[in-house]
């Protein structure tokens, strides 16, 4: 397609009141275009981290499609916030792209583009077992093979993955590329800043933020938290401690915002801070004095804060037994249905010990700090234009709104 038919792509899909006419009206013209592929809120998280590094390149037009999906309720309103472009996923597939990212397989063969597809999430932490899905969700052939069609660029997070890729698709070792992980080297990065994330966040001096994280599906912590938020509210004294409340994005679309919040009013007017999918968890998690947790991803991210760690739920029979969430839950300590909490997080306090955990910490990536020139360096080589000269520098976390934004009526509980 030429500049005149990408513009009036680009216009007509912002939905702007204009007639073909205006496709003439485009300031640049001309550019490679790079179509982010955003099935859910969560997938859409990851490619930010990816497309900053496209940040300030004028040669590039950077356009997002929205492909059907189960969970993918809330991506309109996430690319809405962005002021994106957005390519209904039908115009998108009759489109041609100098690159395409996705971190998704989910139709993404329909896109006439080379394509990279990347991990969402801290590795690939959950099985499928039985049927014909049977498998390490993110390494089976139908993730690394979309339609039976080869990507061309697989980006995985450690080397120990091009083991199970020659076991599981061979065909598709050529195009793996070890890259690293996003998440990992903005939280590193950002570590020296939890001091001023509690400040943001409004933890006083002498509180300790306590953190439930979940991911999704029935065998998630968020499955059981009927019975661990009342405890959260009713054993941790307010004065002493604050609570937050991290639902992986899927719970949120699955069962819809209004369910989700109604499920949790009350625990957010007794002030539990229900953080909304499209917040930034990673400073929080920064900024937490202990975490409880189960086999996801944010669980993951937490051996790197130096946080002790509680586990709400690690279901053997959905954790890959190659995965860091095999390691964890083989290493961190098991909530107790019997004991008080604050005796649980005291003894997970006592216990810690940073060196344990290493091995964790180790299995998220191979490349610690260096995905951005990994990543950087194998997008420009298939859009085959020289990269930008300069270093691509890992940038801190920003600060996160006051607790007190997803807790109402914080102020009007006792001390």
């Amino acid at each position: 397609m030429d500049g005149e038919g990408v513009a009036a792509g680009v216009v007509e899909s912002a939905g702007a009141e204009q007639g073909p006419e205006a496709r003439q009206w485009l300031t640049l013209v001309g550019r490679k275009k790079v179509l982010a592929v955003i099935h859910t809120v969560t997938y859409g998280k990851r490619l930010l981290d990816v497309l900053s590094l496209l940040e300030a390149d004028f040669r590039l037009q950077v356009l997002f499609t929205a492909p059907p999906h189960a969970f993918g309720d809330d991506v309109p309103a996430f690319l809405a916030r962005l002021g994106s472009v957005v390519l209904p996923w039908e115009q998108a597939t009759r489109m041609s792209f100098d690159l395409a990212l996705a971190a998704g397989p989910r139709g993404v063969e329909h896109i006439d583009a080379p394509l990279i597809t990347l991990s969402h999430g801290a590795g690939y932490l959950k099985r499928v077992v039985g049927g014909a899905g049977a498998g390490v969700a993110g390494l089976r052939r139908q993730d690394l093979l979309p339609g039976g069609r080869p990507p061309a660029a697989v980006g995985v997070p450690h080397r120990d993955e091009l083991r199970e890729l020659a076991r599981s698709c061979p065909e598709v070792l050529p195009l793996a590329h070890v890259i690293g992980d996003p998440a990992h080297d903005r939280i590193t990065a950002s570590l020296p800043l939890r001091a001023a994330y509690r400040r943001a966040l409004g933890i006083g001096d002498g509180q300790k933020l306590v953190v439930a994280v979940s991911t999704w599906g029935a065998s998630s912590a968020f499955g059981r938290f009927d019975a661990l938020l009342p405890r959260l509210i009713g054993e941790l004294p307010a004065g002493r401690y604050r609570t937050a409340l991290l639902l992986h994005p899927n719970v949120w679309a699955g069962h819809g915002a209004y369910q989700v919040r109604s499920w949790l009013a009350r625990c957010a007017r007794l002030g539990l801070g229900v953080v909304p999918p499209e917040a930034d968890w990673r400073s929080i998690l920064i900024a937490a004095d202990a975490v409880i947790g189960d086999h996801g991803s944010v669980s993951m991210y937490a051996t790197l804060t130096g946080a002790p760690m509680l586990l709400a739920a690690s279901p053997e029979h959905e954790i890959n037994p190659a995965s860091p969430a095999a390691a964890l839950a083989a290493q961190a300590p098991t909530l107790s249905p019997t004991h008080p909490l604050p005796d649980q997080l005291d003894y997970a306090e006592r216990e810690y010990r940073h060196e344990d955990y290493a091995p964790i910490r180790s299995r998220i990536t191979s490349e610690p700090g260096r995905f951005n020139r990994n990543m950087r360096r194998l997008m420009y080589r298939i859009l085959r234009i020289g990269q930008p000269a300069h270093e691509p520098v890992t940038v801190p976390l920003p600060k996160p709104p006051p607790l007190t934004t997803w807790t109402p009526g914080y102020g009007e509980v006792s001390a």
